[in-house]
């Protein structure tokens, strides 16, 4: 609000609805030295400017042998809710992992939405910056002053002994809730906000799984090729002898997503379903 006012057209630019002309002209200005802001609205749309994402700005640097920086942020908001239906309401953020060179960064509070994305517009590097929509409406406590919070660093938001939960954005929220029900029942799980899924925080991740000896990722995308299966492969690598039961995966069913609100929340992991699930592996 008022960033027009502030700042002219020159510099805040409503553009047509074309995610592949105004991610191009972004990734261009970029490589010319600013620092570009493009604002998808939903994620979904980002698949009219794979193009420009994957080919162009992912690859700027390379292509230039480093003489090209690609400072450019990409905003889209994310994940199943309010009955956006099969357009409007997918969580790809997986995608972005695969692309070498982007940062994918999946804030849950107010309070890492406003540090995670200044440090992505001033990272040299592209940037996919993703509010789920649930969240929108959550308040919390932000300091009107400039601070960063770095990427690549994940957070243990929650305490545990038992069993280690592994999530992103609004699962973090979910596993949260269902952490504290677990409570309830004499099992303590602790919680890991990822904030950013590239880079990963692998050594956050592993050294909860050594404490806990159990791990259970959480995550809104499938599970084929998802964020679940890369934590999993990680921690099997890395501290397979820690784990005292089989690593399992909590994804969105794998299917378009619906319409209907009961479907939106049958197919969504939630805290029910991860308190349940942990009971399992106990």
């Amino acid at each position: 609000k008022g960033l027009y006012e502030e700042f002219g057209p020159e510099r805040v630019i409503d553009t047509p609805i074309s995610e592949g002309g105004f991610v191009g002209l972004c990734a261009g200005a970029a490589a010319c030295g600013s620092r570009a802001i493009a604002d998808l609205m939903f994620i979904d749309f980002a698949t009219l400017a794979m193009d420009q994402i994957l080919n162009q700005a992912a690859k700027m640097a390379y292509l230039s042998n480093g003489e090209l920086r690609m400072p450019l942020t990409i905003s889209a908001i994310f994940g199943i809710g309010g009955s956006g239906a099969a357009h409007h309401s997918q969580s790809l953020h997986p995608w972005f992992m695969y692309i070498p060179g982007v940062r994918v960064v999946m804030p849950s509070t107010p309070y890492d939405l406003k540090g995670l994305l200044a440090a992505a517009i001033l990272d040299d590097n592209l940037a996919i910056v993703l509010p789920h929509r649930l969240l929108l409406n959550v308040r919390g406590d932000v300091p009107a002053e400039d601070y960063f919070l770095p990427l690549g660093q994940a957070k243990v938001v929650r305490e545990g002994k038992d069993l280690t939960i592994v999530a992103a954005s609004l699962m973090v929220v979910e596993a949260l809730a269902a952490a504290q029900t677990l409570a309830a029942e004499n099992v303590q799980a602790e919680v890991i906000d990822l904030r950013t899924l590239m880079p990963l925080d692998e050594d956050c991740i592993c050294r909860s799984v050594v404490k806990t000896g159990r791990l259970m990722v959480v995550d809104e995308g499938y599970a084929p090729c998802g964020v679940g299966a890369e934590v999993a492969a990680i921690v099997q690598r890395k501290v397979f002898d820690y784990l005292d039961a089989p690593i399992e995966r909590l994804h969105t069913a794998s299917v378009s997503i619906p319409y209907s609100p009961p479907e939106e929340g049958w197919i969504r992991p939630n805290a029910e379903k991860i308190a349940r699930l942990a009971k399992t592996m106990l």
